[in-house]
């Protein structure tokens, strides 16, 4: 006789009215260069390469490439299913000039301003031009050697500083009690603004590393500064040397700061409008 087993069997109905679970959404990934990724359906496997009007390029172990459109969930992912999308575009930073401010791309040269910036020599005018030069070039600024200060009283009288007509001077060897500093004092005024570096000569402003030395030489007193460095490192004529020197600067990074502030300082003089 059979035993009958009088505890109810459990039955599960399913609620017709009931609201059906929603798959979980894959993960979503930015289709960045260089992620692997698996087409099920295919069982290709490779690289993403890129991501076209077409869809997702992926390249092989071997060097083939297949497309696959980019549907939520269409390729894997270190084996689990992904929605690949496109990388958003990046913000460029802004282009620097060799002097480290902003490039200003497609403005045409301002037309020149009444104020000029006047340096010692020449090789000094060609180190500010190409360290400087896009700063100059869109705020209308010309830079002159004077080849020499001898006579910088002379010069800035025949100048006629005035408003609208700023001077800007930069010294070499600019220190306390020196003959630099006095004859920078006779002439600064108003619209007359003298700044320098302490360094012999322009040169000596150019770090040492840049040039390939350890430090610039010393040189004997009396002996003109740039023939003494040109011998003592094999540089050949003061010509040669300069070459050498300016052709190695390709930034501000490159000058020693008292340098860089002397020329920033008076490009900002010059360009103020009073």
């Amino acid at each position: 006789m059979r035993e009958h087993n009088d505890r109810p069997s459990t039955v599960r109905y399913s609620d017709p009215l009931a609201t059906p679970r929603r798959k979980a959404e894959p993960p979503t990934v930015v289709g960045e260069p260089g992620l692997v990724l698996e087409d099920p359906a295919s069982g290709f496997c490779g690289a993403l390469v890129g991501i076209g009007k077409d869809g997702a390029m992926l390249e092989d172990a071997r060097g083939r490439r297949r497309v696959f459109p980019l549907r939520p969930g269409a390729l894997l992912l270190e084996g689990r299913p992904v929605t690949v999308t496109r990388p958003t575009a990046r913000r460029t930073a802004p282009a620097r000039s060799a002097s480290g401010s902003v490039r200003v791309e497609g403005l045409r040269a301002r037309v020149a301003r009444a104020g000029r910036i006047w340096v010692e020599g020449l090789h000094d005018a060609e180190l500010v031009e190409r360290v400087w030069g896009h700063d100059l070039r869109v705020e209308g600024l010309a830079v002159e050697p004077l080849h020499g200060i001898d006579d910088l009283a002379g010069a800035v009288a025949g100048f006629g500083p005035g408003p609208g007509r700023r001077l800007g001077i930069l010294v070499d060897h600019l220190v306390a009690g020196s003959k630099e500093t006095r004859t920078a004092a006779a002439v600064a005024g108003r619209h007359v603004l003298v700044t320098g570096h302490p360094y012999v000569d322009v040169w000596q402003a150019v770090r040492p590393s840049v040039v390939g030395i350890e430090a610039w030489p010393s040189v004997p007193r009396g002996t003109d500064w740039k023939t003494g460095v040109c011998a003592a490192l094999g540089w050949g004529e003061p010509a040669d040397g300069a070459r050498r020197v300016l052709g190695a600067v390709r930034g501000i990074r490159d000058l020693e700061t008292p340098l860089v502030g002397a020329v920033e300082q008076l490009i900002d003089f010059v360009t103020q409008e009073s």
